[in-house]
Formats: C-alpha cells, sequence, structure tokens
C-alpha cells in the first residue's frame, strides 16, 4: 500500500499527478514478479503473489519521488471479526511486550469510529497476548486503514523520497561534472518532479577518460530516481587551449564557464528542456562567488537553477553519502576543469572586462566546433542493467 506525499496537496490536477506516479511504479518494477498495480481511493495498490521479492521491491519504491510512504499489507474483509481474525494471524509473527492500535477509518460506511476501533482492537490484541498498552513507544503498532469497504492491516511504514513524481515538474539540463556537487544538484530537481537531462564537458584525449566513466557510473545511481538518463557527451581541450592562448590567464576559469553555459544552452534548446541546472554553491569555489556568478550567467538566457547555492559542503556531501554517489564522485580523475587552470584565478570579474578578453575569440567556430563532436548516450539504473543503452552522435 502505497501514501503519496505532495500529490494529497493538489486540487482538480491531482489526478494527473497520480497518473505519472502510477506508470512511474510500474516501469520501475519491470522484470519483478506481482499480480497488478491499482490507484483507490488516494492510493496505489500493489497486488503481491508468492514469487513476489519483497527486498527488491521495497528497494526500488525507495527511490520513487512521490511516495510518503508504503507498507506490506494484509487485506480482511471490513468487519470486526474479520479485523479480528487479521489480528490474530499476524501476532504470532513478532515479539512485543507493549502495543498500540492505530486505526484510520477512511469510509463513514464502518460502525465504529477510529477511536472506537482503537479500544474494541486493543482490548482484543490484549486478551489474546497480556500485552500492554502503550501510546509512546511500544513495541509494536497495529496499522488498521478501513477505506472504500477494503481493510488493510499493517505493522510499519516505511519511508519514502516524497517529492514530486518523475515527469510532473517539466524537463531540464544539468552540467555534470563527476565530483560531488552537481549529481545532488540532480536529485534535488529530480524530486520536484522534473526530468534530468545532463551534460558533461570532457578533455579527452588531453586528459584520461576517467571523468566520463564516473559520470556514467554516477548515472546509473541517479537513474534509480526517473529510471532512464540522456547524457551528452562534450569534447572541450580544444575550446580550452584557444582560451589559453588568446585570453589572460585569470579569467580562463570564468571564460570556460561562459562556454559551458552557451553549449549546455543549445543542447537544452535541441532537447526543448527548459531549465539549466549547477551544482554551484555560493562562494565555495573560485567560479562561484557572487560577481563570477553574475558574470558567468550573462551568456544564458534560460533560467539556471542552482538548488545548492546555500548549502556549506558538509551538507552536500551528506545528501551524497544518502544517495549513494559520494563514493564514486571523490574518486580522483581529470577533469576538463583541472586541465589549464591559472594559479589565481580571478575572484571578482565584471561583464565589461569579460567580455573584452572574448574578443580575442572566434566564439561561433569554437561553439561549432564543441557542438559537432558531441555524443548522446541512455543510461539505465544499475539494477536493469550496468550498460550504456545506446550512443549516437
Amino acid at each position: 500500500m502505497i501514501h503519496y506525499h505532495e500529490i494529497n496537496l493538489k486540487g482538480k490536477n491531482r489526478g494527473w499527478f497520480e497518473n505519472h506516479l502510477h506508470q512511474n511504479v510500474v516501469s520501475a518494477l519491470k522484470g519483478l514478479q506481482y499480480n497488478s498495480v491499482q490507484r483507490f481511493a488516494g492510493r496505489l495498490l500493489i497486488e503481491l503473489n508468492p514469487e513476489s521479492s519483497f527486498e527488491e521491491i521495497t528497494s526500488r519504491l525507495k527511490a520513487i519521488f512521490g511516495i510518503a510512504n508504503f507498507a506490506v499489507a494484509w487485506e480482511v474483509a471490513a468487519e470486526m471479526d474479520a479485523l479480528q481474525a487479521g489480528l490474530a494471524e499476524i501476532i504470532p509473527k513478532i515479539v512485543f511486550q507493549s502495543f498500540k492500535i492505530n486505526s484510520r477509518r477512511g469510509t463513514k460506511n464502518f460502525p465504529l469510529d477510529s477511536q472506537q476501533l482503537n479500544q474494541r482492537l486493543g482490548a482484543y490484541v490484549q486478551n489474546l497476548t497480556k500485552a500492554a498498552v502503550r501510546m509512546e513507544n511500544p513495541d509494536a503498532v497495529f496499522f488498521v486503514e478501513i477505506v472504500g469497504g477494503r481493510t488493510f492491516l499493517y505493522l510499519s511504514k516505511l519511508p519514502g523520497a516524497g517529492g514530486l513524481p518523475s515527469g510532473t515538474g517539466g524537463k531540464v539540463l544539468c552540467l555534470i561534472s563527476g565530483g560531488i556537487d552537481s549529481p545532488v544538484a540532480a536529485f534535488r530537481m529530480m524530486r520536484r518532479g522534473c526530468r534530468v537531462h545532463y551534460i558533461h564537458f570532457h578533455s579527452f584525449p588531453d586528459t584520461t577518460m576517467e571523468s566520463q566513466e564516473k559520470v556514467r557510473r554516477i548515472l546509473r545511481i541517479l537513474s534509480r530516481f526517473q529510471l532512464e538518463s540522456q547524457l551528452h557527451m562534450i569534447p572541450f581541450a580544444e575550446l580550452q587551449r584557444e582560451i589559453v592562448a588568446y585570453a589572460p590567464p585569470s579569467l580562463r576559469v570564468v571564460l570556460y564557464r561562459r562556454f559551458m553555459l552557451r553549449i549546455a544552452q543549445a543542447v537544452a534548446e535541441k532537447e526543448k528542456a527548459s531549465a539549466l541546472v549547477t551544482g554551484d554553491s555560493l562562494g565555495q569555489v573560485a567560479s562561484q562567488t557572487l560577481e563570477n556568478i553574475r558574470t558567468i550567467s550573462a551568456v544564458a538566457t534560460l533560467p539556471i537553477f542552482r538548488p545548492l547555492i546555500g548549502n556549506d559542503k558538509e551538507e552536500i556531501m551528506q545528501i551524497a553519502r544518502e544517495i549513494g554517489t559520494y563514493e564514486i564522485s571523490i574518486l580522483a580523475d581529470q577533469d576538463c576543469c583541472s586541465l589549464f587552470v591559472p594559479r589565481h584565478p580571478e575572484t571578482m570579474s565584471n561583464l565589461e572586462q569579460v567580455e573584452r578578453a572574448e574578443q580575442e575569440l572566434d566564439i561561433p567556430k569554437l561553439l561549432q566546433t564543441a557542438l559537432s563532436g558531441a555524443t548522446k548516450e541512455s543510461v539505465l539504473p544499475g539494477f536493469f542493467s550496468s550498460a550504456v543503452l545506446e550512443q549516437e552522435p
């Protein structure tokens, strides 16, 4: 039994969000044994069978946005005798010295209200087991949910991922580096219902292919939350060499980032993405000072979302650990930003200064060169496949 998160707050368009969540659950459970997934009275019900893998189904459900919590439940008739018989069947499965009944009555047809139901069933369990009733921190909680003429019994609620279902928040393109921050930024946007596509800039053959492989490994983890990820690989070395040859050393990082945004916007427009996403955290590195963020952002007309802008490094690292990307992100690699980095990068650039430096560069030609070498891949989550599905120019 799946309970919704923010979907419950929606109005006339609630059904649209429910449909997305329903489709996402069916997609996530592909290849697993179960009978059906159905919408029922503001919930989703997955009917299991003897071949169902509780562990694998639970693991996949935990990564689906839009779910507040879920439970493995027994269904019984909406009658007191059936409820008591159901509890009698469940009780031998657990050991407890104290308990409480937690009833929810979602239909007014049942003759007892929730409080009366708690008292009647509590007395029955106490008679059967001699266990004490305890409202605070009991050993066992028996959940009773009566809704739509059906009754469900369960022992615990497992937390879901919360947020909004994938696909309900539009499409965005995330600049992903393989470091700690950008995967967390992507996760934050997915939790708001966005379908996140990715763009990665690499300097191969001037650097190794490690950064590209790291990003693929990270996306196999992030794809658990949206089931498939589109990754654009952009060769960046030639563009960097031009910047090194003609621009002041102190402005290299700012110029790199401005070109990345230009290229990302071109890819986003082609893919019909409505915004760009970065892992910027204010003041964390030279390119993320307020002055440099302003200068860098000036080249883009699409909105740029920075979901980590107010987080410090420890907060970002904690989320990375929770979602499983941290151990991969900290592996050493040669990313494009480590190539030709000046000893003293500018931290307080201004737009006039940077645009003057760019006059020495053939911007359209450099953009076209980078985009002409771009490739696109589809990456599935690890539980579907560890391989890239496809690559295309």
